[in-house]
């Protein structure tokens, strides 16, 4: 993707923010991300950012991605979960058999994939493939796709001999709506229920093959984009958005603090405070600290894939140590902030109590979990063998 690109994508985004964030409330009253913003968010060409060029996308830098990403959620954060999800599929697609692909893109390059990873359901082994059948919770913005994909373990008989990721197309599945939350109330994260579906064995890509970054994909898709590790790429994707609502929190505080008055004190103005200043100081830091390990990282990863490098266990490890640890540095910036924006602030429809509530609702999702992140670091600076899917 050349620069020119890049900035077009970045400045589509950065028009439709205004927009994104006067629809923040109608995204999270009606517990899905509106059509028109999904319309809009595909004419700047955001979801075929992680695309291939063979099937009409930008194959762009991943940092390029999380950047916008972050941009999206500081506006609403539902959106930007939603978008980053989505918009994260297609790097996933892109490391399938061609075939997959093929069935996918063929006809036209505006698909868009939902997911649900966790195993929640079970693939039985045939000829030819596999029988699915399960119900998974969590897909976020499976409204606005027409494939799925689902994380199964693989059976042969009563053995288990696999991992796998299935691909789907909507006909193969029901959405069911149960998605009624405190935080995260726009995404739309509904329940994916496949009954006994058969699924070709080009669709099912091993996570085996996906944790050490060779697939299947990258003979159609030899990039540097698709040499990446999926433990790198897509805890990332979690973590960016919940960024990016911090960022939203803090931008939305600094304006509360800058008309408020307290009444308790004597009608002094916030921002005479000092302990405002200092409040709005550390959390900035640390919205800051969190994005620059996470870009760092990523770009680190990218540079020695561009160059041909293998990725260093290593560097992987410190990913997804800084990855976990971005998520926390920005839940603590949001409360702090949310600490000290008073009692106006809890108001229905006020963005700061929004952005509180979706960055908790982002910080429960398993790639979030900082101690196995931490212990996986740990088991790697002492030289013992690492043996996890996620890094």
């Amino acid at each position: 993707m050349s620069e020119r690109d890049a900035q077009g994508v970045i400045a589509g985004v950065a028009e439709l923010l205004p927009v994104l964030r006067e629809r923040a409330q109608e995204t999270e009253d009606t517990r899905r991300i509106p059509d028109e913003s999904i319309k809009s968010l595909q004419e700047t060409g955001f979801f075929k950012l992680l695309q291939p060029r063979t099937y009409g996308g930008y194959e762009a830098d991943p940092v390029t991605f999380y950047t916008a990403v972050k941009m999206i959620a500081s506006a609403c954060g539902s959106t930007g979960w939603v978008a980053s999800i989505l918009g994260v599929h297609p790097w996933h697609l892109a490391l399938f058999e061609a075939q997959a692909q093929e069935d996918v893109w063929s006809e036209d390059f505006d698909v868009r994939i939902s997911s649900s990873y966790a195993p929640m359901g079970k693939a039985t082994v045939v000829d030819g493939g596999y029988r699915l059948s399960g119900r998974w919770s969590f897909s976020s913005g499976c409204d606005h796709a027409t494939w799925v994909l689902l994380g199964a373990p693989a059976f042969a008989g009563d053995k288990p001999v696999d991992f796998c990721t299935y691909l789907l197309p909507i006909a193969d599945y029901r959405i069911i709506d149960v998605w009624d939350t405190v935080g995260l109330r726009g995404t739309g994260s509904n329940d994916i229920l496949v009954e006994d579906v058969f699924v070709p064995q080009h669709r099912a890509l091993s996570f085996q093959l996906t944790s050490k970054c060779r697939t299947p994909g990258q003979e159609v898709n030899p990039g540097p984009l698709y040499r990446l590790p999926y433990g790198s790429v897509h805890p990332s994707t979690i973590t960016a958005p919940i960024i990016g609502m911090a960022q939203g929190a803090y931008e939305a505080h600094v304006e509360h603090q800058r008309r408020r008055v307290r009444a308790a004190y004597a009608g002094e103005q916030s921002k005479e405070d000092p302990f405002t200043r200092v409040r709005i100081a550390e959390a900035s830091s640390e919205i800051d600290a969190a994005w620059l390990q996470l870009t760092h990282n990523i770009d680190e990863l990218y540079q020695l894939a561009c160059q041909g490098e293998k990725l260093p266990l290593a560097t992987r490890l410190r990913v997804r140590r800084d990855q976990v640890r971005g998520t926390e540095r920005a839940i603590a910036a949001v409360d702090r902030l949310f600490e000290n924006s008073g009692g106006r602030a809890l108001k229905v429809g006020t963005p700061i109590q929004r952005f509180w509530r979706d960055a908790h609702a982002g910080r429960v999702h398993a790639a979030n979990d900082p101690e196995r992140a931490y212990t996986m670091f740990g088991t790697g600076e002492f030289g013992l063998p690492v043996e996890n899917a996620m890094v």
